[in-house]
């Protein structure tokens, strides 16, 4: 079993916990960024972090593990694999979040949302709508990391290996910029 201090050993040696003046998706900017893509580049490193994930809820009954496309695909995959279980991922189209490919869960299903990191909850709460609206219940959610500051409540138990408490700030606040550094858009989403 990682301690959280190991998880960010981890993250640290694998370029995750990048430090720096980043503009979030959000429009916030913080001076620490998760590029958690990074971790998965390690196999021997990342396979073991969703073991331990994987097991906060071997009785939870999943009988499926969804991720938000593109930062849960791999973890969720890893999540189940380590359960014995079906994998599928959502992703946006036009905007909102489905299940596409052919993917989908059954009324039967009892559904484990796996994200890499959760701010607002915003994907997860996305992908958890579609799982309802399939008629199948959402069991669980896990991440790498819960940087929401305990802001986050899905309704469901919620396990995350690492909690941070980034701090941000709104552009016309931030310390950094005042200081004349640009602000660099990391990550999947460029908006």
């Amino acid at each position: 079993m990682y301690t959280q201090e190991q998880v960010l050993e981890i993250f640290a040696r694998t370029g995750v916990l990048l430090e720096g003046h980043f503009r979030l998706t959000s429009g916030l900017h913080a001076a620490k960024y998760l590029q958690c893509a990074q971790l998965l580049q390690y196999p021997h490193e990342a396979g073991p972090l969703c073991e331990q994930l994987a097991g906060y809820f071997k009785d939870a009954g999943a009988t499926v593990v969804a991720g938000p496309a593109t930062g849960g695909i791999i973890l969720a995959y890893e999540v189940a694999k380590a359960l014995g279980i079906k994998n599928i991922f959502g992703e946006r189209e036009n905007g909102v979040m489905t299940f596409r490919r052919g993917f989908k869960v059954e009324p039967t299903d009892k559904v484990l949302v796996l994200e890499d990191v959760v701010t607002t909850g915003g994907s997860v709460k996305e992908l958890m709508a579609c799982v309802k609206e399939a008629g199948a219940e959402v069991v669980g959610v896990a991440s790498l990391v819960n940087r929401s500051g305990g802001r986050v409540d899905f309704g469901v138990p919620f396990k995350s290996l690492v909690n941070l408490d980034i701090t941000t700030y709104q552009p016309e606040d931030c310390p950094m910029c005042k200081d004349g550094s640009v602000a660099y858009k990391p990550g999947s989403r460029q908006v």
